[in-house]
């Protein structure tokens, strides 16, 4: 049976302790930017500080997000006008994946749970065979979600019907969590716990390829965890993952052939921009890499120990969130600091959303927001 790492990354301080190691410092810098709060809303009592993988959905004009006790709220993504909110009496892991009219949520029982994104009435529920901890990924035809045993399952995205799963190893110590899969029109990429990603077939579920990420190299069972617990993406043509205590990997999706790699070690999800490749690795160092060359545009060093979130891209500014909500916008060219805001003292742990040139950040107190830089 796999264990779950939650507290145990000697030193890390992702969950706390006696002997946690204390954030860096806030450096002083000339701010460049100004952020705007358009708008700013409260999604039940939040996704909480334990470590989540948590994060709201946009369809179309709205965005949802929910709380961990079940809370689902609907909001109008320009306004932050209450559409509608629903509490499903229990509580959830994994955050809101939404669209083409759908809202769909995994309970800590085991269970997806399908809502019609109008008006957030139920339309299915299944059971699956384990927790699922990281956001549904919807298309046309299907609801795809990775579990914690290592399992990839899909459903109809109509009727909730299983359709296929795929199955992987899961080693005996893993980090707390699953990657998010990627899911295109023919292909669902998911990276796994084993330190491999892997290429499925959406008609069956059968194994296209895989392709190693990280080797489990350590002397320790700590030192051999090669989670893939973000999401992969891909930039024109090309697909790019990254690992914790592994690399990140520049693949060719139609045949696997690795293209280059750098060492990096991360547990987030990957953003792309001004034809780099950006990652917060594991130490709180967020590094700025060539999507073609792999070579290092630039580094910034300045939030050690902070617990960052995903970055994510917005207008010139690549941004991430921290532990003690702060946001942090860098500037694509060379990576220095050029705004700085807080959303509030609860942290920051989610992935965040861009769209209309719009951030979107879901607190882990509830408080979600929509954030402009100028």
């Amino acid at each position: 049976m796999a264990v779950c790492v939650a507290g145990l990354l000697a030193g890390c301080s992702f969950w706390g302790g006696s002997e946690e190691i204390q954030p860096s410092p806030l450096v002083d810098f000339s701010a460049e930017n100004s952020v705007s709060v358009k708008w700013s809303a409260t999604v039940g009592s939040g996704p909480g500080r334990r470590f989540h993988q948590m994060a709201p959905s946009i369809d179309g004009d709205r965005i949802y997000a929910a709380d961990s006790q079940g809370i689902v709220t609907a909001f109008d993504r320009h306004t932050g006008a209450r559409a509608w909110s629903i509490s499903l009496r229990e509580p959830v892991v994994g955050g809101v994946g939404a669209g083409f009219g759908q809202v769909l949520l995994t309970t800590r029982a085991g269970e997806v749970v399908a809502l019609n994104g109008n008006d957030g009435k139920e339309l299915w529920r299944q059971r699956v065979a384990s927790e699922v901890t990281a956001q549904v990924q919807i298309n046309r035809e299907l609801v795809v979600l990775q579990q914690i045993s290592g399992r990839v399952t899909a459903l109809d995205r109509m009727t909730g019907e299983h359709r296929w799963s795929f199955d992987a190893q899961v080693p005996a110590l893993t980090l707390r969590g699953t990657g998010v899969p990627l899911l295109a029109a023919d292909v669902t990429f998911a990276g796994m716990s084993n330190g491999r990603l892997v290429a499925l077939d959406n008609r069956d579920g059968q194994l296209i390829w895989d392709q190693r990420v990280a080797l489990d190299e350590g002397r320790s069972d700590l030192e051999r965890i090669v989670d893939i617990n973000g999401r992969p993406i891909i930039v024109d043509n090309m697909l790019y993952v990254v690992g914790y205590q592994g690399r990140l990997l520049a693949i060719n999706p139609f045949n696997a052939q690795a293209v280059w790699a750098q060492n990096v070690s991360s547990y987030r999800s990957l953003a792309s921009g001004f034809g780099n490749i950006y990652v917060a690795d594991a130490t709180g160092h967020v590094h700025a890499y060539d999507a073609g060359s792999s070579a290092s545009v630039w580094s910034q060093t300045a939030m050690t120990h902070r617990q960052l979130t995903s970055p994510a891209v917005l207008g010139n500014s690549v941004v991430v969130g921290d532990q003690e909500g702060y946001l942090h916008f860098m500037s694509q060219v060379n990576g220095r600091f050029v705004a700085r805001h807080r959303v509030d003292s609860s942290g920051l742990q989610g992935d965040m959303l861009v769209r209309d040139n719009t951030l979107y950040v879901l607190s882990n107190a509830g408080r979600l927001v929509a954030i402009t830089l100028n």
